[in-house]
């Protein structure tokens, strides 16, 4: 999906991933808390109006390219993002 930018928004500890659909106000997040050295993917929220077009796989995709990038490792809490490593068994390196 071509039209999905994503951003990342950090704080002391915690944070979200933004993905902006073009043609819309809404906002997909992923957001996450640190614990130690790794992330925990706490939940996973597309807006009805944008869902359905691979929103939350992007917002995964954005995690799991900075836990690459970064070196963390991420644990999965929401249910979207298990379902997520399931699917790609390549990531299971990034598991915490």
């Amino acid at each position: 999906m071509d039209n999905v930018t994503i951003s990342r928004h950090d704080s002391d500890g915690a944070g979200e991933y933004h993905a902006h659909v073009a043609g819309s106000d809404e906002i997909g997040r992923l957001t996450w808390v640190r614990r130690g050295s790794a992330r925990v993917a706490e939940r996973t929220l597309v807006p009805p109006a944008i869902g359905g077009r691979g929103v939350a796989g992007k917002l995964v995709e954005a995690l799991v390219a900075d836990a690459r990038e970064q070196g963390f490792r991420i644990v999965p809490d929401c249910s979207y993002v298990a379902v997520a490593f399931r699917r790609h068994p390549e990531w299971a390196d990034l598991l915490a």
